[in-house]
């Protein structure tokens, strides 16, 4: 146990948050981790996953259950809008990588992992409940919670998203989520024997793909570039169906599927973002996960960022030297790597709505996959 850092509060009980909750018990620190959502789990269809991000995976101790519930692999194959094969791009890792170096899983898939093993590391988790004040003194921060009870921390965590009641709290001048100009489309699908890897089709209007997340099933995605709307969702079948008219092969078949049934299936959100500057935290208060770094889904490496962060900070505090020291390393190891995500995500946004070249497209992946797949 540390004895600088004894007890800490995680508000957000996400995939930074569990992860969080999960290394800081391994170091012997009381943790309390709370959720405003009393019916704790994950919506929403899959997550792709990077070789860094199952590398994060596996430190935080969770990969054999990703390789028995979810899919891993090994590259990205490209395709043209007919789906017909153009390349195939390496997704590299070291040679002493214990992980393959591709995968995806369902966000409830995930979700569940990280609850058993955060419960099993025995974090005391409260649901249906968030912050509403926060005041700090150079030993702690006093923590007034949303149904009146007060608690004391050493250090708490803002792990509550892109919308975050924490950041708020500590830092209300700092910048608010704005559209980045792309949606997103996903669906659950059966995958097809064909679908081996992470595939891409590129070249057409937007930039769809599909991902395993397990032996027998995958999620499409489809990404555009469009004016903020809502969408109507007893309208989403016919709505992602206009969007795959011009494509050919599998993604023919999935348009031409497209019922009405389907529209629970469906997933449809703008994507939103903000460029916070460090340092990420006030006093005892850092935010990690999407409350500090959030990005797009281009480089599929939110997720790995979140739990990289829970990785590092456990690191650094148990050096033992003191709150700002701790903190102030983790931003020294996170800062550049969580922004090479964020900028690297936005330049494939910028260069999917200009129709660039598919190779100036994968020239972003191949370097920053390469960067990333260096130590943390």
């Amino acid at each position: 146990m540390t004895k600088t850092v004894q007890k800490a509060l995680i508000v957000g009980a996400g995939t930074a948050g569990m992860s969080a909750a999960i290394t800081l018990r391994r170091i012997g620190v009381e943790v309390d981790l709370i959720d405003i959502n009393p019916n704790w789990g994950a919506l929403g269809a899959g997550l792709t996953i990077t070789g860094p991000t199952l590398r994060a995976l596996h430190q935080l101790g969770v990969y054999a259950d990703m390789v028995e519930e979810a899919y891993v692999g090994e590259g990205i194959q490209v395709c043209n809008t007919q789906g017909e094969p153009l390349r195939k791009l390496a997704t590299p890792m070291p040679a002493d990588s214990p992980t393959a170096s591709s995968g995806g899983i369902m966000r409830p898939t995930l979700h569940r992992i990280l609850a058993r093993h955060a419960n099993a590391e025995g974090s005391a988790i409260r649901l249906g409940l968030t912050v509403d004040a926060l005041e700090q003194d150079d030993s702690g921060v006093h923590v007034t919670f949303s149904d009146g009870s007060r608690g004391r921390y050493d250090i708490v965590l803002g792990a509550d998203g892109v919308f975050s009641k924490v950041r708020g709290l500590i830092m209300p001048d700092a910048p608010k989520a704005e559209y980045t100009g792309q949606s997103c489309w996903r669906l659950f699908l059966e995958r097809p024997a064909s679908v081996e890897r992470r595939t891409f089709f590129l070249g057409g209007p937007y930039k769809v793909g599909f991902s395993p997340v397990s032996a027998t099933h995958m999620y499409m995605f489809l990404l555009e570039g469009t004016p903020q709307v809502f969408i109507e969702p007893a309208n989403f079948h016919c709505e992602l169906a206009k969007r795959l008219e011009s494509y050919g092969g599998l993604l023919a078949e999935v348009h031409d599927s497209l019922s009405e049934k389907d529209n629970a299936a469906i997933n449809f959100r703008p994507l939103e973002i903000f460029s916070l500057p460090a340092p990420w935290y006030r006093g005892r208060v850092l935010l990690i996960g999407d409350s500090a770094h959030p990005t797009t889904p281009q480089l599929a490496s939110g997720a790995g960022m979140a739990i990289e962060d829970a990785l590092v900070l456990a690191e650094e505090l148990v050096l033992d030297d003191g709150v700002e020291q701790a903190f102030a390393r983790f931003m020294d190891r996170r800062e550049a790597r969580c922004r090479l995500v964020t900028d690297s995500s936005m330049e494939l946004g910028r260069l999917e709505q200009a129709r660039a070249p598919v190779e100036e497209q994968t020239k972003v992946v191949e370097r920053a996959l390469l960067i990333l797949s260096e130590p943390i």
